[in-house]
């Protein structure tokens, strides 16, 4: 059974939505970030980037265990593993890995940025607002505009690549974004809603999650205890 360190967030909803996908076997270990469990030794050694998911699959690529950070590596792992959601056939695979590395280093970042200084920052920074607001409409516009070509952002099959991206767009609102805007991505995610195995993996550990609304959380997730040297 595959141990899932993880937390509810757009990164760790990507690996539990993968899970109930597949129908591997799984149990979920909470990392509450906003308590700092991310920075315990135990979950630095699978995690040295101190960040959620991660997993350990004690059946590995050769019978022994491994254990894997980033939630980009870790749906690629999967869909090895299982042989799903990732085409076998090179020109296809490599469509769906460029479009999976877009979230990674775009979506996820930039839509990070986009709520970090609209909800969170202590300080309401303009520049820094509108800086990433206009952000997330142009990593938006690319997606409808991508959508409006083909069916999922992969190609012809629902694939990690959509899997990857689904939950960062979940907060639309709070990126500032009007979803009506973006017909074809509004379709497209209307459907991956709708799917149940995407609705049982953002429900994993949704009921035990806090807002960041308290200073102690700002501290552990933006100040000082971020930046230590471990």
């Amino acid at each position: 059974m595959i141990e899932v360190y993880s937390w509810a967030t757009p990164n760790g909803h990507k690996v539990h939505i993968m899970l109930e996908e597949t129908g591997l076997e799984y149990k979920v270990i909470p990392v509450d970030i906003g308590a700092g469990d991310q920075f315990r030794p135990e979950f630095l050694r699978i995690s040295p980037n101190n960040k959620i998911p991660a997993i350990v699959d004690p059946s590995g690529p050769d019978g022994q265990p491994i254990s894997l950070f980033e939630s980009g590596a870790i749906l690629v792992y999967l869909a090895a593993k299982t042989g799903r959601f990732l085409p076998a056939s090179d020109r296809e695979k490599y469509d769906v890995l460029q479009w999976l590395m877009f979230q990674m280093g775009s979506v996820g970042p930039m839509l990070g940025q986009a709520h970090h200084f609209r909800g969170y920052a202590p300080e309401k920074l303009q520049y820094a607002i509108d800086r990433y607001s206009n952000e997330a409409k142009r990593i938006y516009h690319v997606i409808d505009r991508r959508l409006g070509e083909s069916p999922w952002l992969g190609g012809k099959e629902y694939s990690i690549a959509d899997i990857a991206t689904f939950p960062w767009l979940r907060s639309w609102q709070r990126q500032g974004i009007v979803l009506e805007e973006y017909p074809h991505l509004k379709e497209w995610f209307e459907r991956i809603a709708g799917r149940p195995a995407v609705q049982r993996g953002v429900k994993v550990l949704a009921d035990v999650r806090r807002e960041i609304t308290d200073d102690k959380a700002r501290e552990v997730l933006f100040g000082k205890t971020q930046y230590e040297r471990r």
